[in-house]
């Protein structure tokens, strides 16, 4: 393992954008995943494990559910102190950020916005301190741009529920303790529900076999007969809008995550590119590579500017869903981009693990589709602009 030499790139000074507590977040977590995760994460990803030993730090730190007010064991911040959290966490690789997107906006953003005061004071803050992990449940085997077809579902027996279906390509659910799962009621009507580990019937079995996210453990959740309490049926949201929510605050933190990624692929490739010695000179005085480092840092910049601005709208309750999406989507492509680009000017040595931009590369593949892919964004956006819906 090189010396993580990370610097952040920050050609229009967005530092100047940010307060105190901004700034005190991201370098908290920057310099913890230079001491935490940076030295161990190659290993963990060559063999395809998910360094559990790190959850606990990462509650201390306050990456599980940030923006989740203090009563509730969360850390009470705004959302872009939790955008460059993320960052931060995605910089040392996408599979930690993952386990905390989930955390955060997929378990503990759902049970606080549409949980009764009695789960919220459950499940909480225990999710905050890590204690508990959880995970989401919404993709299933047959249906990934399309949840409105899901076939998960349960029927009401007695102060229960019985629950059947399976949910596939799941963060977080070889470990998780609880599982917010999306499943139709009787009236085909969606609804969320809390299901928990031990629960008669449900098993998550592991994904094996990734060549990308390789750090983050992924697997499926199935359920066979499950017996549910009734209280553990999220009360306060009925519909799509409930899922679509908590991918909307998921993929905020995305925008922000990528971009960590992007960087440390740029920083790679500059310090790289300054210190290979070819023909006579360090081959970033060829004009090929610099119009390749020049493109990266033109592009990353231009992405902090859309998030920054993003986190703004966010704190004043204006940012919109498809405004999300679009930042979601502007930041996934350039960071895949710029991690190929990043690939090329570290020539072979960019395949290897002496270097972190092939581990990116493979991870941005799997971001770049999770949280809906390039094209549902595309056409998210499509919609918005001109009022016709091409999912119909």
């Amino acid at each position: 393992m090189l010396k993580d030499l990370f610097q952040s790139p920050d050609y229009f000074a967005i530092d100047d954008l940010l307060t105190e507590e901004h700034l005190l977040a991201r370098d908290a977590v920057r310099q913890w995943v230079k001491k935490e995760v940076s030295p161990v994460i190659e290993d963990y990803c060559q063999r395809a494990a998910f360094p559990t030993q790190i959850i606990d730090s990462l509650g201390q730190l306050g990456c599980f559910g940030p923006t989740i007010p203090v009563e509730y064991g969360g850390g009470g911040m705004d959302h872009i102190a939790y955008g460059l959290m993320m960052q931060e966490l995605e910089r040392g690789d996408s599979g930690i950020r993952s386990t905390a997107s989930v955390q955060g906006s997929l378990v503990m953003y759902p049970i606080f916005t549409f949980g009764s005061e009695a789960q919220k004071k459950k499940y909480l803050p225990k999710l905050a301190t890590g204690e508990w992990m959880g995970c989401f449940g919404l993709t299933e085997p047959d249906h990934g741009s399309n949840p409105a077809g899901m076939i998960t579902h349960y029927r009401e027996e007695g102060d229960h529920v019985i629950l059947n279906g399976a949910k596939m390509w799941i963060s977080n659910a070889p470990f998780a303790d609880i599982a917010v799962v999306w499943a139709k009621d009787e009236s085909d009507t969606i609804r969320g529900l809390i299901v928990e580990r031990g629960m008669e019937g449900f098993t998550t079995p592991e994904t094996k076999g990734k060549w990308s996210l390789r750090a983050s453990a992924t697997g499926e959740l199935v359920f066979d007969n499950v017996k549910v309490p009734k209280e553990n049926i999220l009360p306060n949201v009925k519909g799509l809008k409930g899922p679509l929510s908590c991918l909307s605050s998921a993929r905020y933190g995305i925008a922000w995550g990528v971009i960590g990624a992007a960087m440390d692929c740029y920083d790679t490739a500059l310090r790289y590119a300054k210190e290979r010695v070819q023909f006579g000179r360090p081959i970033a005085g060829f004009q090929l590579t610099q119009q390749k480092l020049a493109e990266m840092i033109t592009e990353i910049t231009k992405a902090q500017l859309m998030n920054w601005r993003l986190g703004v709208l966010k704190n004043e309750g204006k940012a919109t869903p498809a405004q999300i999406s679009m930042a979601k989507r502007n930041s996934c492509r350039i960071a895949t981009n710029i991690a190929r680009e990043a690939r090329s000017i570290l020539g072979g040595m960019g395949i290897t693990g002496e270097f972190p931009v092939m581990r990116h590369m493979m991870n941005l593949e799997s971001v770049i589709t999770y949280e809906g892919t390039h094209e549902i964004h595309l056409l998210i956006t499509g919609m918005d602009v001109t009022g016709l819906d091409a999912f119909k």
